[in-house]
């Protein structure tokens, strides 16, 4: 027993190295110069390999699941950013797309507009009980405007230039109170003078000295006639909402809407007229006429 006891930790030791190379003996041994020793650690060898080799599958498995999330969660990052960079270029491009349609729109009103222009950028809108006024900056400055000169739009009449302060100027909106207008009703050429309402609820015109016998119904289109305040004629103004045939009196209460979309206005062009006229002096003419 003593014996054992001494020299038992020296066998264990030359056990623990003797079988590796045993265990590697067998093999690299052909099958058929194997003998009953090596076929014996080939026996007790094989569910170990079994067990190492399934354990070594599973780390490796694990690891490269592991490795593959974290480059799927990398690309997936970066198909994100890609996403939101090209959704960013989508909607850049619509708005180009849409300023580009309206400057070419702006463009071929220009060319149908008798007389020089300037266009001009919508940079802000004043609307209250008292006045309803757009400020505008030119395009290109040191155009020479002037007070009380028309701009129109797109849709057709916008107002006209109250005030210049350097390249930036104060328009008039038609449905100020203080705005007027000579226009003629497109269907049957009945005349009426346009007059802003100056309701800060709502956008809206009123028709003047329009007689009990012109033709006028709701929807007619009003355009400028040409005479007073420099419209050019055949600009847009306003459409008919409401029509009223007085019991008594020459003349009938008429209401329209501008054609012009003030909520949504962007750019806008001056007429570069000569001096003339004001509203006013057309207002008394239009009083004569009748």
């Amino acid at each position: 027993m003593g014996f054992y006891k001494r020299y038992r930790d020296t066998f264990v030791v030359v056990l623990l190295l003797a079988l590796p190379f045993f265990f590697l003996r067998a093999t690299i041994r052909r099958p058929e110069d194997m003998n009953w020793l090596d076929q014996s650690l080939m026996r007790v060898a094989a569910p170990v390999q079994y067990a190492a080799a399934a354990l070594g599958r599973g780390v490796s498995h694990l690891v490269g699941d592991y490795v593959y999330l974290v480059d799927v969660k990398r690309d997936n990052n970066e198909l994100y950013h890609e996403v939101s960079r090209l959704r960013a270029e989508t909607r850049e491009l619509a708005r180009v797309r849409a300023e580009n349609k309206r400057l070419r729109s702006l463009l071929g009103l220009r060319d149908t507009v008798p007389a020089e222009t300037a266009s001009a950028l919508v940079i802000g809108k004043d609307t209250n009980a008292y006045f309803r006024v757009a400020h505008i900056v030119l395009d290109h400055p040191g155009v020479a405007v002037r007070q009380n000169m028309p701009v129109v739009a797109l849709d057709g009449a916008v107002g006209v230039i109250k005030r210049v302060v350097g390249d930036s100027a104060t328009v008039q909106l038609v449905v100020d109170s203080g705005f007027g207008a000579d226009v003629v009703v497109e269907r049957t050429g009945a005349r009426g003078f346009v007059r802003g309402i100056g309701d800060d609820s709502r956008y809206v015109v009123r028709v003047e000295y329009v007689g009990t016998d012109d033709g006028v119904e709701v929807g007619d289109l009003l355009v400028t006639s040409g005479k007073g305040c420099r419209f050019p004629a055949g600009i847009p103004v306003a459409r008919v909402t409401e029509v009223v045939k007085r019991d008594f009196g020459i003349y009938q209460s008429v209401e329209a809407e501008p054609t012009v979309d003030f909520s949504r206005l962007d750019e806008v062009l001056i007429v570069l007229t000569e001096e003339k006229e004001d509203c006013g002096p057309a207002e008394d003419r239009r009083r004569v006429e009748r």
